[in-house]
């Protein structure tokens, strides 16, 4: 049942997205770090968490999932660390992920030959 709730969780998000692209003036990449900010936000006021536990992997691989490990990577590192932890907490819960996106966006440029859309 845990991939059904992955499943319409991450569906609900792209839709949004969709709607978002299609129905006002607003780039992706706008909308993209709308959600990451969002992410952000809905995690500091305790609404995202609740979301995290029912759907999982729904909840946390698009990017309002990535906001929330940027917020939960802060507030481990802060209760760990003191204010230093505000700087360094985030990027440090999302290594791992960024990381990934780097090699993989490399062996993809290896592979494939980029080129400008103009």
């Amino acid at each position: 049942m845990q991939y059904v709730y992955a499943f319409i969780i991450g569906g609900i998000i792209c839709a949004l997205s969709q709607i978002l692209i299609d129905k006002t003036k607003l780039t992706p990449a706008r909308i993209l770090t709308s959600y990451v900010v969002l992410g952000v936000i809905l995690t500091a006021i305790g609404v995202y968490k609740p979301l995290v536990d029912w759907a999982g992997a729904g909840a946390t691989v698009p990017l309002l999932g990535f906001g929330y490990t940027l917020a939960e990577g802060v507030k481990t590192a802060v209760a760990d660390s003191g204010l230093l932890g505000a700087l360094t907490g985030g990027a440090k819960a999302a290594a791992g992920g960024i990381s990934a996106a780097v090699f993989f966006g490399l062996l993809t440029a290896l592979l494939f030959k980029p080129a400008d859309k103009s």
